[in-house]
């Protein structure tokens, strides 16, 4: 998003407020350490345009009482503090993980329910923001809010971050080569969507300099599915009962071999695929990489660890040989 932003002469200046600084100076951007847990916002949001809220954590898994003080409750002290300012425009990042279950033949709007899927913490959490959102946004008629709930983002440089917060520590990174493995495992049914990180950023971009209100769904072509999936990995996909992979899932989440607790692939069968005719009638949103070409970027970030000079996209982040991610529990923490 920082680079969209960089490019969009109607933006002056960033300021980004995370709990680390990041390594790196970005254009057009100052950065300041805040949680939205117990911090103070209003003197970070005073003179501001608007407000971009991405703060959320994915893990640890473990402990729902610390993700929901941060996605929840922090995300609600973010609004409030973006009201108190006198900021006029409030965008926010949810997700297609807020939408209840739907089709996977047809394509839904933003007008879908937004309830969620019970099993998954992270799509209870989305759905929840959300609903609290309808009653901001009652309470604060005059301010602009957008949210956009983009599918799966994929990217390069948060390989190693996605590697440490769904698959953990074991995952043989050097096998993710397409055409290594003739055949792959694929949860029979499974369809679903994604979007390369920098066409999310150029939707917030749109969505903050062209006025616009209200919810945008956001992802790429082509939705992917098992047959997709193989034409990209040029390989065979076999299809796998969601219930046998589900109890996989299971067993090695509470044995801590992996972070990802089994609501994950709940929420990947159950939820709707996404119609994005409004992003890009409305935005201008085209992307510019379709999801075989985010897909394969991530497989090479994840085969060759890559990542960025931030605290969460850094490589070393789980630590020699990964062996942080294993002295402090699977999935435990939220580095």
């Amino acid at each position: 998003m920082l680079a969209a932003l960089a490019d969009e002469p109607a933006v002056e200046r960033v300021v980004g407020l995370a709990r680390r600084l990041p390594q790196r100076a970005f254009p057009k951007a100052d950065f300041a350490v805040a949680d939205v847990t117990r911090d103070d916002l209003r003197p970070h949001f005073a003179g501001a345009d608007a407000v971009i809220s991405l703060s959320w954590l994915i893990q640890p898994s473990r402990d729902e009482r610390t993700t929901h003080a941060v996605n929840v409750e922090g995300s609600q002290r973010v609004f409030d503090a973006a009201a108190d300012a006198g900021v006029s425009s409030l965008l926010y990042s949810s997700s297609i993980g807020a939408y209840s279950p739907g089709p996977k033949d047809r394509a839904v709007d933003e007008s879908w329910p937004t309830e969620g899927v019970p099993s998954s913490f992270y799509s209870r959490h989305k759905a929840e923001v959300e609903h609290r959102l309808d009653r901001f946004e009652l309470h604060h008629p005059g301010m602009r809010v957008v949210r956009l709930r983009p599918g799966l983002v994929f990217k390069r440089d948060a390989a190693s971050e996605i590697r440490r917060l769904f698959a953990g520590p074991f995952l043989p990174s050097p096998l993710l080569r397409p055409g290594l493995l003739p055949v792959v495992p694929f949860p029979a049914g499974l369809r679903t969507q994604c979007v390369h990180s920098l066409d999310l950023g150029e939707a917030f971009r749109a969505a903050l300099v062209r006025e616009a209100r209200g919810a945008f769904n956001v992802a790429t072509e082509p939705v992917l599915d098992a047959r997709e999936v193989g034409r990209i990995l040029g390989a065979r996909t076999i299809p796998v009962p969601p219930p046998a992979l589900r109890a996989l899932a299971d067993v090695s989440w509470r044995a801590r071999l992996q972070p990802t607790p089994p609501g994950w692939l709940d929420m990947a069968m159950a939820l709707p695929i996404m119609d994005t005719r409004r992003a890009r009638a409305e935005l201008g949103w085209r992307p510019r990489r379709d999801a075989g070409a985010a897909v394969l970027e991530l497989l090479d970030g994840l085969r060759r660890s890559s990542g960025a000079p931030t605290p969460p996209l850094a490589t070393g982040t789980g630590g020699p040989a990964r062996a942080r991610e294993l002295l402090t529990g699977v999935g435990r923490t939220s580095r």
